[in-house]
């Protein structure tokens, strides 16, 4: 198997994402469906002065998902989308927290996908959980 963090649909991906690069978040694809997100909490996150906002935990989650059904089908020359996902809040998450988002997939339908995610932080603890459906369809729809 090739690496897939240099595919070719994965650094189009990386370049694209501008919102990703906004919010400071980082990938690697550790295995086809299995992804590990990076985001460290800064004040552009925050939503009180020390907490951050639900919405930036979200997006690092629909990202993690995302990624690790993107990191499945790529290969097929497929992209992804998101149709619906379940986020659990556990724990705060601070200023200065390092998220560790990780991902992996349940089942692979012809273009449906069922994965779970958890975001951990820097003391291993999960403050974030996911189920998620993706729909898998072809780049070119896309923009690819």
């Amino acid at each position: 198997m090739s690496d897939l963090n240099q595919h070719p649909l994965i650094v189009n991906y990386i370049t694209a994402n501008q919102f990703g690069y906004l919010l400071g978040m980082q990938f690697q694809i550790l295995n086809p469906g299995e992804v590990e997100y990076r985001m460290l909490v800064q004040p552009k996150h925050l939503a009180t002065p020390v907490s951050a906002h639900g919405g930036a935990i979200a997006a690092l989650m629909d990202a993690v998902v995302g990624v690790g059904a993107l990191s499945k089908v790529c290969e097929l020359d497929k992209v992804v989308s998101t149709v619906e996902f379940k986020i659990s809040f556990l724990r705060p998450v601070v200023l200065g927290d390092e998220l560790i988002g990780r991902s992996s997939v349940l089942k692979t339908g012809a273009r449906i996908l069922f994965l779970e995610a958890k975001i951990y932080n820097q003391r291993n603890e999960i403050v974030a959980l996911s189920t998620a459906t993706m729909n898998a369809y072809p780049k070119e729809k896309a923009g690819y």
